[in-house]
């Protein structure tokens, strides 16, 4: 009799590890840890922009495991490895052998475009799906990866939409500016940018001047503006990282270079509430087209008010495109009820999320791009940074040209 209730026992013991195997892990008790690799340039010429995306990553991180985790995979908590590429595309590769040694699940990263593009190239060896925070550079989707996934626009969207917007409210203005001048920092996202607008402005009636490139970093921009000065152009346009934008724009305001406009086109402090607040003379009346957040939607200010509470940090588009691409992330997780690099990478392809708040609509991604997304036009105006176009979205009237 003891015997046969203790073959009874074993049978269903058995049965139930065998019911237990064949659920998806959610179904199971508590699963295993992800572990998402959040890789940026945290030192460096770009480490305040690094460090400003790796605690947008951090703070979606901390809310998804605050509420319980990823619920398809029996809420098992995100575990972030951290990785500094130092501002340099060879260490960044160098991290992403170190996060596949480590097991990573997946990829959010790495802030620069020519760091992306050596990042993403070197996750596809190993099959890690790899979001793309920012860079710009349409390069980075345009290789056949299919483990790269854009979730904001790329240069070519941004350029299309700064030269169509610029068109519209020199057109609106009866034409008051006929020439231009660019200046861009010389990595590929500058120097990108610059050789798109260069190339479509002449067909719209606009001079190009000069198209000036300078080095990351710069310390003196006295000479550049000198060329400024004596070109005299009706609007300048700068495409570079926060330092070197700050800088360049404070220099001409020191000099009395006053154009008709600053028309920044991903301009790295044009929409950024640091340069707003420390150099706020300077920056008021600059236009930026860059990526931005739905100003409609509360989700967007709630964020914004947790990222001010937090010392010398600032709410600019690499925190909040950070935070929503580890959302997105997460969503496909979900959906995949998988951690597998090959189902995540499964469900991005797939993705239809629109649970943030860019002014993208839901996420459809062709050839790794995010098709929805857009970019929106800023202008500095009375001490704070108002989106002007388009309407959809607009808070205010642009204001154009600028009297300075």
């Amino acid at each position: 009799m003891h015997y046969a209730k203790k073959r009874r026992q074993f049978l269903v013991n058995t049965a139930a590890l065998a019911v237990s195997a064949a659920l998806p892990i959610g179904a199971r008790g508590q699963a295993a840890t992800v572990k998402i690799g959040v890789l940026h340039p945290v030192t460096g010429f770009l480490a305040y922009s690094g460090n400003l995306s790796r605690l947008g990553a951090q703070l979606a991180i901390d809310e998804i495991n605050a509420r319980g985790g990823l619920k398809a995979l029996g809420g098992a908590k995100i575990q972030t490895m951290l990785g500094d590429a130092q501002s340099k595309p060879e260490v960044g590769a160098s991290e992403v052998e170190k996060m596949n040694e480590n097991g990573v699940n997946a990829i959010v990263g790495a802030y620069a475009s020519a760091i992306c593009l050596a990042t993403t190239q070197a996750a596809a060896k190993y099959g890690i799906p790899h979001v793309v925070d920012v860079g710009v550079a349409d390069q980075i989707v345009q290789r056949g990866l299919k483990n790269a996934f854009r979730f904001g626009p790329g240069y070519k969207v941004i350029a299309d939409t700064s030269v169509n917007y610029l068109h519209l409210l020199n057109t609106l203005a009866r034409k008051p500016a006929k020439s231009v001048m660019i200046i861009h920092e010389e990595s590929l996202f500058g120097t990108g940018t610059a050789n798109l607008l260069a190339a479509q402005l002449p067909g719209l009636g606009y001079e190009v001047k000069d198209v000036i490139k300078h080095a990351n970093p710069t310390r003196d921009f006295n000479n550049i503006v000198l060329r400024i000065k004596a070109a005299n152009p009706d609007i300048v346009i700068p495409a570079n990282y926060y330092n070197e934008y700050a800088l360049l724009v404070r220099t001409m305001k020191q000099q009395g270079v006053a154009p008709k406009a600053i028309y920044s086109v991903l301009g790295g402090a044009a929409s950024s509430y640091k340069f707003v607040k420390e150099f706020a003379d300077a920056a008021n009346g600059v236009i930026d087209v860059n990526h931005w957040f739905n100003p409609k939607d509360k989700r967007a200010w709630a964020l914004k008010k947790k990222v001010d509470a937090i010392k010398d940090q600032f709410f600019t588009y690499e925190v909040f495109l950070n935070y929503q691409s580890v959302y997105l992330l997460a969503d496909a997780i979900e959906r995949a009820k998988s951690a597998k690099r090959e189902d995540i990478t499964a469900a991005l392809a797939t993705s239809t999320w629109k649970g943030h708040f860019m002014p993208y609509g839901p996420t459809q991604f062709v050839d790794g791009q995010n098709t929805g997304a857009q970019p929106l036009m800023m202008q500095v105006l009375k001490g704070d940074i108002r989106v002007v176009l388009p309407n959809t979205f607009a808070e205010a009237e642009p204001v154009f040209p600028w009297k300075a």
